[in-house]
């Protein structure tokens, strides 16, 4: 089992910039394949960005240029940096582990993100 926290949520203005931390309770966190996902009112659950064990990313294309994925397998933390936010982004933004032997996934409950002046 692995529990993700996620933490860095808010309100911020267009064009601002937010960063998002997952903090994991895996005794492995190595092995994990992380993401960011969102969700907006009404919409679907959404894929933002990866990143694997070896710190390569891939990220949705509205956010590509904008976002930051990275990971630190020390402390068992994923982030997320957000600039140039738009009023789109807003959402829930969840973190999710993948294990890389079970594909097992978790995810944290949770954190919103709102862009508005």
């Amino acid at each position: 089992q692995v529990q993700l926290v996620e933490s860095g949520g808010g309100l911020v203005q267009p064009g601002g910039s937010l960063t998002l931390s997952c903090a994991a309770s895996a005794s492995r966190f190595n092995i994990y394949n992380m993401a960011w996902y969102r969700q907006a009112p009404g919409k679907q659950r959404e894929l933002v960005a990866t990143i694997t064990p070896g710190g390569n990313t891939n990220y949705e294309a509205s956010v590509k240029g904008r976002f930051t994925i990275s990971r630190d397998n020390a402390k068992n933390t994923v982030s997320l940096q957000m600039n140039s936010l738009k009023p789109e982004d807003t959402a829930v933004y969840y973190c999710q582990a993948v294990s890389t032997r079970t594909l097992m996934a978790f995810w944290g409950q949770g954190t919103q993100i709102t862009v508005s002046s």
